[in-house]
């Protein structure tokens, strides 16, 4: 991704650039004045014209405050989904109730930013409600759109993108041809007539011309025109003037179809069911069988990579590849017509329910972060999955089974809203017949976990009864032992700590009993830590977590580690090592910020505001303050309302107030409450001593009254129980 930074945080996502950008220059100087001059572009045109590339190259020489973010919306399918997608690609999140939209809103309102959809024309009406929205109340908002269709917003500047000019047209293939190392060379192509007649018959669509260039290993110019131009005359009834540009592109994306061997063909219909990018080992269990065995679809597939059917990317989930949405609608179409598009879906189902089940298992390893970013990058093929079960007669159990297994990364990695709407849709869907059976029983479960962390009470409370009683009836200790833990999470973070610790101690000995030992697991030791905690006892809770910690570093676990570590650093200060306590909260945050767990990183950010104002430095503790207030929102209801959760806010607010007088704290906590996630985060992970922007009047450091007393409560809150 192109990852501008400022003061290390990353102020967009736009791809890199993987090959050369050919011509355009008329056009992109006329965009660029566009976006100058107008907070809506749509750049509209043909399928394979150009427009993605285009968009992303003026978004580039842009240069908003706050960045550029682009958010593609070919994988999504659902219009519901559209405010998930940027969401997602803003790399937001939240752990609310609250739609989607408001968290755009919220993110938006004050931001120098421009935003780039990508794909907007099976998903016009949506896109167009999101944008005026946005435009509406976002007013340094600045939206760049691109599909085939306007989106109709009052104030949309239209470009529309016209195939290229001859000249580039010849520029683009013999470029293209260039960078196979074809033998006859660049200098050659370019003054081959054919080659010119070739993107003349192309219409200059790029996409036609980049498939053309694909064959020019195996086909002269002359050679790739003739089949072409006999495709041309076949469908036209020989009247070459015409050429509709839509009917050329898939004219030549037909031809080039044609061109394929059997097994080519096979695979690329088959791909067709991906609905985003996918990786060597998916393609090869679903596609594969019934004429392509698994150890041909590598080859099959560098084939089509060759003939640009398929582009390969980079990744931090490995080398993925991905099917241009044009290309992949004409393998659609082809799939369907063999009759064998069931078949494929319920393979592509069953990959992606396999590859929930591995990484749920593989939370609890070494593996924690990859995994983490492996679904990250798996999302729309798993939400196609999702779909698929939730809307298939007879597949309700796997619905549920599917939206349980992913608990860790609906809870772990910053997705509780999009979680929350799939678990709601499974526990509803055929409950009469799944009613008792293990994946009901967990997807309620996990429900009301999402519920809890979501602050949402009353229907937490009634899944997990519903789940427990279900459980009890069947007979199903698993399902008992996990409805009791979060219930007896709701407790602790409604202050009831006599009822929490009782619950929690008795869930932890009935998961000692069928043997359960995950990071749900050890969360509810964390959890019974901080009922400890809470009722005074900090020696016990440091015994419960550090017995946390030694078994999350025998198995590489890292989430649950850091609420463990959020326990210990409490305990540091308390027994005045504030140096060691920033040392675990530094661990700990930076581990929450990696997994995108909102909760955890207030969490620590609350608790080194108030290490940092123990060690001296009232000002940056009340930067802090803010930095947190301004994140609470996206967690839920700041400190929970608990009592017990706001002892350690209050007594940092109330030492930096007496240091530095009531102006300059709320001067402080302003500043605070006008950084981002990102900027909060790498500002709180910065050493004391290095020197940082603070309000004016704020430089001076505070030195008086270092300690503060300490709590009668510890500081935990419900957050660390349950990661966000």
């Amino acid at each position: 991704m192109r990852d501008h930074r400022r003061d290390g945080v990353p102020l967009g996502n736009l791809p890199l650039e993987l090959d050369a950008f050919v011509g355009r220059a008329a056009e992109l100087a006329e965009l660029a004045g566009a976006l100058d001059s107008g907070r809506l572009v749509t750049v509209t045109g043909t399928g394979g014209v150009g427009k993605s590339r285009l968009a992303a190259r003026a978004a580039s020489r842009c240069a908003p405050r706050d960045g550029v973010w682009r958010v593609d919306l070919a994988p999504v399918r659902d219009e519901e989904f559209v405010d998930y997608a940027v969401v997602e690609a803003l790399g937001l999140t939240d752990h609310t109730t609250r739609l989607p939209r408001e968290t755009l809103v919220a993110h938006l309102a004050e931001r120098d930013l421009l935003l780039v959809l990508d794909g907007v024309e099976h998903l016009v009406d949506a896109c167009a409600a999101l944008t005026a929205d946005l435009l509406g109340r976002a007013p340094a908002l600045r939206v760049l759109a691109v599909g085939r269709r306007p989106l109709g917003v009052a104030g949309e500047r239209l470009i529309p993108l016209a195939p290229l000019r001859p000249e580039e047209a010849v520029e683009l293939l013999t470029v293209r041809a260039g960078q196979r190392h074809l033998p006859c060379g660049q200098d050659a192509l370019e003054g081959d007539g054919e080659v010119r007649e070739l993107c003349r018959r192309l219409d200059g669509i790029p996409l036609a011309i980049e498939l053309a260039a694909g064959r020019l290993g195996a086909l002269s110019p002359g050679q790739v025109l003739r089949r072409l131009d006999d495709r041309f005359r076949l469908l036209t009834g020989g009247d070459r003037t015409a050429l509709p540009r839509h009917r050329t592109l898939r004219t030549a994306i037909g031809w080039s179809h044609e061109l394929c061997t059997p097994q080519e063909r096979l695979l690329w219909a088959r791909l067709s069911v991906f609905a985003g990018p996918f990786d060597l080992e998916a393609a090869e269990y679903v596609c594969s069988g019934e004429g392509l065995a698994a150890d041909e679809v590598l080859d099959v597939l560098s084939a089509l990579l060759a003939q640009s059917v398929l582009t390969r990317e980079e990744t931090v989930a490995g080398v993925r590849y991905r099917m241009l949405d044009t290309v992949r609608a004409y393998g659609a179409d082809w799939l369907e017509a063999t009759g064998d598009a069931t078949r494929l879906r319920r393979r592509h189902r069953d990959w992606y329910v396999g590859l929930a089940t591995w990484c749920e298992l593989e939370w609890f390893s070494p593996r924690q972060r990859e995994v983490a970013v492996r679904v990250d990058a798996e999302l729309p093929n798993l939400r196609s999955a999702l779909e698929h079960c939730l809307t298939e007669p007879d597949e309700a159990h796997l619905g549920q089974y599917l939206a349980g297994a992913l608990w860790f990364h609906w809870v772990g990695c910053g997705r509780l809203s999009e979680g929350r709407r799939w678990l709601e849709q499974a526990v509803r869907l055929d409950a009469e017949n799944t009613a008792g059976e293990q994946p009901r029983l967990k997807a309620l479960w996990v429900l009301g976990y999402v519920a809890i962390l979501q602050g949402d009470t009353v229907p937490a409370l009634a899944a997990l009864q519903e789940c427990r009683e279900e459980a009890e009836r069947s007979a199903n200790p698993t399902a008992v032992a996990y409805a009791e833990h979060r219930t007896g999470c709701l407790a602790l973070v409604t202050d009831d700590m006599q009822r929490a610790e009782t619950l929690l101690r008795s869930a932890l000995e009935r998961y000692r009993e069928i043997g359960e030992l995950n990071s749900n697991v050890l969360m509810g030791q964390v959890e019974l830590a901080m009922t400890r905690a809470f009722q005074g006892d900090l020696p016990d809770a440091v015994r419960l977590c550090e017995d946390v910690r030694q078994v999350c570093e025998d198995h590489g676990e890292r989430w649950a580690r850091g609420y463990a570590l959020y326990v210990l650093a409490y305990a540091a200060w308390s027994d005045s090592r504030p140096e060691r306590a920033r040392e675990l909260l530094t661990d700990c945050l930076s581990g929450a910020h990696r997994f995108r767990d909102q909760l955890g990183s207030v969490l620590a950010v609350e608790l080194l505001a108030l290490v940092t104002v123990a060690q001296g430095d009232a000002a940056e503790a009340a930067v802090l303050q803010g930095a947190a207030g301004r994140m609470w929102p996206s967690v839920g209801l700041p400190l929970f309302g608990s009592a017990h959760y706001n002892a350690p806010h209050e007594l940092c607010e109330a030492a930096a107030r007496e240091q530095l007088g009531d102006e300059r704290y709320e001067e402080c906590v302003r500043h605070g409450a006008r950084l981002g996630r990102r900027e909060a985060v790498s500002r709180a992970l910065r050493r004391p001593g290095t020197p940082l922007p603070v309000p004016r009047g704020a430089g001076r450091r505070a030195r008086a009254g270092a300690r503060t007393a300490k709590p009668a409560a510890s500081p935990t809150r419900k957050g660390e129980e349950t990661a966000g």
